[in-house]
């Protein structure tokens, strides 16, 4: 096995039966390990934005400050704050479906990195750049879709 990348248009991904041979099938191939790219990125996303929400279903009320200035109001602020209702707490059956629900997100996160590992260890230059245009492409859609979403910045 060659240990250089190369750009010929016949070689097995992963498993036996995904054996490409000529351009139609090398262009599929492209296409699929793209498409499996994207689907990664977005479950990395969807795994921020459960997590955001959990942690934002969990957080004190914004009003809610230390003791030191819990009587005091801001004096730069025209209007004053308003006490806020703390939010419901998370009952322990939601809590426990959440976290499995990222438990299962990332479990197929993994298997998805570890697959798309291995695709681009064949040392086929197309099906590289397949995996690093689909997750620039899904980075570039999804972030800010999920930034917008969550009012949050990641960085």
């Amino acid at each position: 096995m060659s240990m250089t990348f190369d750009t010929s248009s016949s070689v097995t991904l992963l498993f036996d039966f995904w054996e490409v041979h000529g351009a139609a099938g090398m262009l599929l191939s492209v296409a699929v390990v793209f498409l499996l790219t994207l689907a990664y990125e977005v479950l990395k996303v969807s795994r921020i934005w459960l997590s955001h929400r959990f942690k934002k279903s969990t957080a004190p009320p914004p009003g809610d400050s230390s003791p030191a200035l819990g009587g005091s109001t801001s004096v730069s602020s025209l209007t004053p704050i308003a006490p806020t209702e703390p939010p419901p707490p998370l009952s322990t059956k939601h809590s426990v479906l959440l976290h499995g629900a990222q438990a299962a997100l990332h479990t197929v996160q993994v298997a998805l990195g570890y697959m798309l590992m291995l695709c681009v260890m064949s040392y086929n230059t197309w099906i590289f750049l397949a995996v690093i245009c689909g997750s620039v492409l899904g980075y570039y859609l999804l972030f800010p879709l999920f930034c917008s979403l969550s009012d949050h910045r990641v960085m």
